[in-house]
């Protein structure tokens, strides 16, 4: 049994050698950095400010349909006559010239889609803010994952020593005869669950590095570590006014906007039923031969009024109708959904703060158990089978305590996140 135990501590001896030399090539990074970095490169964000530009650069489209429309242009033409009288013949025509148009009335129609498309740049732009939400919450989350992986390290070093620590002294009473083969077994049985645990926290420490390496927007894999603390900023134990807090979410910012454009679109399609008057005027010359002499120029006013067409402007009406309505319901439903949201929200922290006050006394009491346990079981007091449940409720308290802490953090990071703060934001 003797030389198993040594085997044992020799393998682990080597294992926290590794690991201790691997660590220091780490590089180590603060949730600053990281979201410093997710700002530059997540995929997310990118997408979504390209979507801003689309929607400033379709607002400009339409309002230039409220600016002259001029244009430049440039003929060369040839036709050949045939007549018996006098013959075939070729002709040569050139012109160039310059055209201009001017919208001067259409019962509001362009100017409604104007405010229509800046509406829909804002809803664009609170897209963009609630997807900046959305990445915030994924990268705490990530960074929680891998703060918490660390500290499993940790602990799961500190449970291999106690275990170790308990074969050593289950192997000298067994020696001496004190204890019984089954209590060294269970020792032995422990310390290469510790090991295990040792090897299964470095695998969960990778993924979450893998996890955090996605969401702060790089390429490619390689190690690191993250400094920070398992400390909650943001605590509101008083429950807020969750109508206000509402009003500044981006998601209903956007429903807000998407609606807003939908109304203006009724406007639009309803102005289609009046006339539509521009004037335009042009200057060209013409001749047979380059460049042209002759000048000309023409000037007029055009009105435009729709008689019959099969139904479609009714039918457009109908449909910027449904839109609206349908942007409304979107709207109310996103407005209830957040102030859900928030209520979860902040239940869930009030939750998980009390949580880890109520670990951190177990764990406490865990450790204090396990130092009487430990004394006791060395002096006889107690059998190994005691002594053994308790250092197990200490194995137990330290990792539920570890949890609750992380638990508490991600609390505090969907709460954010109810609230619709940004990737910004500081706590």
């Amino acid at each position: 049994m003797t030389r198993n135990y040594r085997l044992i501590c020799t393998a682990c001896g080597l294992v926290f050698f590794l690991c201790a030399g691997g660590a220091c090539a780490e590089e180590t990074l603060s949730w600053q950095d990281c979201i410093r970095e997710a700002a530059k490169n997540h995929p997310d964000l990118i997408s979504a400010q390209e979507s801003v530009k689309q929607a400033v650069a379709g607002k400009k489209v339409v309002v230039s349909a409220l600016l002259p429309q001029i244009n430049s242009d440039l003929g060369v033409s040839t036709s050949k006559t045939s007549s018996k009288s006098s013959g075939s013949g070729t002709q040569n025509s050139y012109s160039y010239g310059v055209s201009g148009q001017q919208l001067l009335f259409d019962a509001s129609k362009t100017a409604n889609n104007v405010r229509s498309a800046a509406e829909t740049v804002k809803a664009a732009q609170y897209n963009y803010k609630f997807t900046s939400s959305g990445v915030r919450l994924r990268l705490r989350t990530a960074f929680i994952n891998v703060l918490r992986a660390q500290e499993l390290l940790n602990i799961t070093d500190d449970i291999f020593k106690i275990r170790r620590s308990n074969l050593e002294l289950i192997t000298l009473r067994y020696t001496s005869g004190i204890e019984h083969k089954g209590a060294l077994l269970t020792a032995e049985a422990n310390l290469a669950e510790a090991q295990y645990e040792i090897s299964q926290a470095k695998r969960t420490l990778e993924v979450a590095q893998r996890g955090l390496i996605k969401e702060i927007g790089r390429a490619a894999f390689s190690p690191l570590r993250v400094n920070g603390e398992f400390r909650v900023s943001d605590t509101v134990l008083q429950e807020p006014d969750f109508e206000a807090l509402a009003k500044n979410n981006p998601s209903l910012g956007k429903f807000a906007a998407q609606t807003n454009a939908a109304a203006f679109g009724i406007q639009s399609a309803k102005a289609s039923f009046f006339p539509q008057a521009s004037v335009q005027a042009g200057a060209n010359r013409l001749g047979s031969h380059w460049p042209p002499q002759d000048d000309a120029w023409d000037a007029g006013l055009t009105l435009s009024f729709p008689i019959f067409e099969g139904g479609l402007r009714l039918a457009e009406v109908e449909q910027a109708q449904a839109l609206y309505n349908q942007a409304r319901e979107n709207e109310r439903s996103a407005r209830d959904g957040v102030l859900l949201g928030l209520q979860q929200g902040w239940a869930g922290l009030q939750d998980a703060l009390e949580t880890v006050e109520v670990q951190r006394k177990f764990l406490s009491a865990a450790q204090e158990r396990a130092t009487i346990a430990e004394a006791q079981y060395s002096l006889g007091l107690i059998q190994f089978d005691n002594w053994t449940i308790i250092e197990d409720d200490l194995v137990s308290a330290k990792k539920t305590f570890l949890n609750a802490q992380a638990n508490a953090l991600l609390a505090e990071a969907n709460w954010i996140q109810a609230k619709g703060e940004t990737l910004e934001y500081a706590d």
